[in-house]
């Protein structure tokens, strides 16, 4: 049952907004950048008071803003709390429905606007949780330009399936979403889509719901730019966590019912060889990220972290609007849960020359590709109150062998992990833990990818129910792209 903010909750926000408190630092790069670039944690799925709730003895329905219907949030509470738990930026993302356009446009937009003067330190993007045609839940992030609040407007009263009252069935198929997607590659700058919780509605491992393989191929294609990637670990992780803070049996993490995340992630991300890396091994860039989902936090009765309290999505980026997208589309990425980490900087090189996150190495030839993994594992507690360690970390690659024949392929059968370090096998430097690869003889184009726990799994398990989230925490890095002619 859901319920209003505790009084507890507002004041640690409203002591947060008036006195800049912060229960996380974030850290400086290393190594220094000529780009003034750093990892910035954020995310991009958040929800305030304007996810409305509809009053459906009206037609249309009548928006109804906040509880009993709606969700309780200010968006400057949003921000406040993002800023606490160490967030640098974040996306404001409302649900759509019958039109919901105009409760952006009139009432979430200049809420917006207040919650920026409010709370500066924190970079905020405007939104919102699209229902795309024909699939179940993106986040859609309008770059910042004067005409921010136009953009989304236009997009969502046109493409947004639930906006339409009555319903309107054209509104809601495969193409629908393709044309969407190539109507936002004609705008400038362009936006970015990303694809919630893939698999929430999965019947099983691989039997996929409302989001298939296909789907996502068909929007990359149609703009590369603007559909990049899909949420690697899905929000309402806390949904097994009481108000108390002792353990709901029935919980599941993510509300995932029908087939369970797997260390917290998705099963198209965490699965080895799967969905994700079946995109990969295109050479797509198609990126995942973590997310709170925030409706409404555990401690007043929901299922939701706060923004930063347990995933974090980082960004190799200066710090404002234009350079945090640019990373975003681009890949400069990687996701923690439960802050095991707080820096991944992943090289490949060969030649005299290097690429990073997100970037692609170009060579000439069989050759000896040098991976350098180097992270940092803070001394910190994390909002827990507890201190995970990175217990190991996994070098993953898999081969780049271009388009595939069937549009419904969800594998790729070359990915493997090549090696598996634990701290025998890397170097420490206070925080910092430094491990190094040669795959040698390299002869193919591939791409390159880490993750690692604090778990003696060697593959992330499907997460039974009754699990605390703070106990299974992995990180991803999203790929080096190799390509070798």
């Amino acid at each position: 049952m859901k319920k209003s903010p505790s009084l507890l909750v507002a004041t640690v926000a409203h002591l947060a907004l008036l006195t800049g408190l912060s229960a996380a630092t974030a850290p400086a790069a290393f190594p220094p950048n000529p780009e003034g670039r750093a990892w910035l944690a954020g995310e991009h799925h958040i929800h305030s008071r304007y996810s409305v709730g509809y009053d459906n003895s009206t037609n249309p329905p009548t928006p109804q803003i906040g509880p009993p219907e709606g969700e309780p949030y200010p968006i400057p509470m949003n921000a406040a709390m993002a800023r606490y738990f160490g967030l640098s930026w974040m996306v404001s993302t409302d649900h759509g429905g019958p039109n919901h356009s105009k409760v952006n446009f009139e009432k979430a937009y200049p809420e917006l606007l207040l919650s920026r003067a409010a709370v500066p330190e924190v970079i905020q993007f405007y939104g919102m949780e699209l229902n795309p045609p024909q699939a179940d839940h993106a986040s859609l992030i309008i770059p910042h330009s004067p005409h921010e609040r136009q953009m989304l407007f236009d997009i969502e009263s046109g493409y947004d399936k639930n906006e339409a009252w009555p319903k309107d069935p054209n509104r809601d198929t495969e193409e629908k979403m393709v044309e969407a997607l190539k109507y936002m590659n004609t705008l400038s700058p362009l936006p970015v889509v990303i694809a919630n919780h893939p698999s929430r509605s999965a019947g099983g491992l691989g039997a996929y719901g409302q989001d298939q393989p296909h789907e996502f191929r068909n929007w990359n294609d149609a703009a590369p730019k603007v559909a990049v990637g899909m949420e690697g670990a899905p929000g309402h992780q806390a949904n097994a966590i009481n108000p108390d803070g002792s353990i709901d049996p029935t919980g599941q993490r993510g509300g995932y019912r029908n087939f369970p995340t797997m260390g917290g992630y998705d099963q198209m991300s965490a699965r080895l060889g799967g969905v994700w890396d079946s995109l990969l091994g295109e050479g797509r860039r198609w990126s995942i990220t973590a997310d709170s989902d925030s409706h409404v936090n555990w401690r007043d009765g929901g299922s939701d972290f706060w923004p930063g309290e347990y995933t974090k999505t980082y960004v190799f980026a200066a710090k404002n609007h234009d350079d945090i997208l640019d990373g975003i589309r681009n890949g400069r990425i990687f996701v923690t849960t439960g802050n095991l980490i707080s820096e991944l900087y992943v090289t490949a090189s060969a030649g005299g020359k290097e690429a990073g996150i997100g970037e692609s190495l170009q060579l000439t030839g069989r050759t000896d590709l040098k991976v350098t993994i180097r992270l940092r594992d803070p001394s910190g507690n994390n909002p827990r109150g507890e201190n995970p360690k990175v217990a190991r970390v996994d070098l993953i690659v898999g081969d780049i062998t271009g388009p595939v024949a069937e549009r419904h392929t969800d594998t790729n059968p070359t990915t493997r992990v090549v090696r598996r370090f634990t701290s025998s096998d890397w170097t420490s430097d206070g925080e910092y833990l430094t491990m190094t690869h040669t795959l040698s003889n390299a002869d193919r184009s591939c791409y390159i990818r880490v993750r690692g726990t604090n778990t003696s799994e060697l593959e992330p398990e499907p997460d039974p129910k009754e699990e605390d989230p703070w106990s299974d925490l992995w990180f991803y890095s999203n790929a080096v792209f190799v390509n070798l002619r």
